[in-house]
């Protein structure tokens, strides 16, 4: 972990999550961060509106999350998906073709340091910001879909360009 705090060290990010438990959890993960909290879609548009960030965290579900990755793309800010509900293969593919650097379940919450340290890596060798994603959740999503999670989407898969 010291080394994942070396590199976040600082990053000002905003988490927007409608649930109270979610905001502490990721205060309690990223300390080494300068985190800004916002509980509803208003207070995450304000903030981004009015304040620059390095990232972005954002609920899919109950704060309108896909048009908040729309306004942090606009301002410049690396946008990642956070959610439970919208668990889905679709989701995944619809955040990334919407410019999402990557998709983190909830239940892989206590991983997203490791998410937002490989998107900064990335972003620095100027590889694609999805570039471990596949390694890190290809297992999960094979138990969480079953092994033919990507034969419905067998062309965006093919095309999905990832980085070891």
């Amino acid at each position: 972990m010291e080394e994942k705090g070396k590199m976040l060290e600082g990053k000002k990010i905003l988490i927007v999550d409608d649930e109270k438990d979610v905001l502490e959890t990721l205060e309690e993960l990223l300390p080494m961060c300068n985190l800004v909290k916002a509980a509803t879609f208003d207070e995450g548009k304000t903030a981004l509106e009015s304040r620059d960030f390095d990232m972005a965290v954002l609920d899919i579900m109950g704060v309108n999350g896909y048009k908040l990755l729309e306004i942090a793309k606009k301002r410049g800010v690396i946008p990642v998906m956070l959610t439970a509900h919208a668990l889905s293969v679709e989701d995944t593919i619809k955040s990334f073709k919407e410019g999402a650097a990557s998709f983190v379940p909830k239940d892989e919450i206590a991983g997203i340091a490791s998410f937002l340290v490989d998107i900064l890596e990335a972003k620095r060798k100027g590889k694609s910001l999805w570039a471990r994603w596949l390694d890190r959740m290809d297992d999960y999503y094979n138990k969480k879909f079953g092994s033919g999670w990507k034969e419905n989407d067998k062309d965006f898969w093919d095309r999905f360009t990832y980085y070891t």
